[in-house]
């Protein structure tokens, strides 16, 4: 198992520009001149339907979070760990993404693009030696790689690994004492690929992330958890410090892990819709993506020219330049499927 480190690697940042994510409703009105209640965000690839959470009881405020309430404990059911697996809830999983380049000394690191570029950025900020790589070389970038970052399903395109590549890829991590990251931010709709049964002493180059923001719309809460190696968690820990999740947080994210009736409606409810956007987009020949269940990616080399012409009617795309491609995620209600389907009407799709 490699070794460590509990200080951060010290690096210039001044080379990093600004990361852009979607959501962002105020530099959008100000850029089209809309107000911001009159947009329709379909950017984010968050539910729409968010968890109905109960308001949490006031001593929520007066008191520091404790460790030792239920959340470990609804979230170890939740994912179904095994008394020898490990799990630390985190402030989402954008904090694990943060920490974890930090815990290891400079090394190859081979991250799957394109794709949410958190990971590429933090693994680059601790100074180390970082390259990207597409799905279809993941067993290549394996043999000389020391940390691999796949996310599963991937962020923006919905592209899937199967487990048996993943675990071929974990297998071989394993023998140089490397790390395979999955980040599972969208696999609560269909949990079938999850690879964190596969995690404990059996595959200890194996770190999963999970997070509560995407299927249970509760992006706000920051909420989320890393499942791996015990003695890494306990360095993750301390390095991320105490109360990492506010009280509030883990009293609505106890009610959204045990809400099991909810979470089957959930799953219903998100595929009817995302075969629902399925067809409203393919009616305007618009061929999107359709693995992931919380948004379409649609890789066009007029991406832009559609995400300006949405935009100007008050409807909110996430671009994505490299490759050229739109993602669009659920619409919430009625009015924003009118909404979109109007818009889509009234611009020109041939590229």
């Amino acid at each position: 198992m490699a070794k460590y480190q509990s200080q951060r690697t010290l690096s210039s940042l001044s080379s990093l520009t600004p990361l852009h994510h979607g959501g962002r409703l105020r530099q959008a009105s100000l850029q089209w001149d809309i107000p911001i209640h009159q947009w329709v965000d379909l950017s984010t690839g968050i539910s729409p339907f968010s968890y109905p959470a109960s308001p949490p009881p006031s001593n929520c405020w007066q008191r520091l979070p404790e460790e030792d309430d239920e959340l470990q404990t609804v979230a170890r059911k939740y994912y179904e760990l095994t008394e020898d697996q490990s799990l630390l809830p985190v402030a989402g999983s954008q904090a694990a993404i943060q920490a974890l380049p930090r815990l290891r000394t400079p090394c190859r690191v081979a991250v799957q693009a394109p794709s949410y570029a958190e990971h590429l950025r933090a693994w680059h900020r601790e100074a180390h030696q970082v390259r990207t790589f597409s799905p279809e070389s993941l067993d290549d970038v394996a043999t000389n790689a020391d940390v691999v970052v796949v996310i599963n399903p991937n962020n923006p395109t919905g592209h899937r690994h199967s487990s048996d590549k993943l675990l071929a890829v974990a297998h071989k991590l394993n023998r140089r004492g490397g790390w395979l990251v999955i980040d599972e931010a969208f696999a609560d709709v269909d949990p079938t690929g999850s690879l964190i049964s596969n995690v404990g002493a059996n595959c200890p180059s194996l770190i999963v992330l999970r997070s509560l923001g995407k299927f249970f719309g509760l992006a706000g809460a920051r909420v989320g958890f890393v499942i791996g190696p015990a003695s890494l968690l306990t360095i993750l820990g301390d390095q991320l410090g105490p109360w990492s999740i506010a009280h509030p947080c883990r009293h609505v994210a106890v009610q959204a892990l045990t809400d099991q009736p909810w979470q089957f409606n959930q799953r219903r409810r998100l595929v009817q819709a995302s075969q629902r956007l399925a067809a409203i987009l393919a009616s305007f020949g618009l061929k999107g993506n359709t693995t992931s269940s919380l948004f379409h990616y649609i890789p066009r080399n007029d991406a832009a020219r559609l995400h300006h012409a949405l935009a100007r009617q008050g409807i909110l795309a996430r671009l994505f330049d490299s490759p050229p491609a739109l993602r669009i995620g659920l619409p919430g209600d009625e009015e924003q499927w009118q909404r979109l389907s109007f818009a889509l009407d009234h611009i020109d799709h041939h590229p």
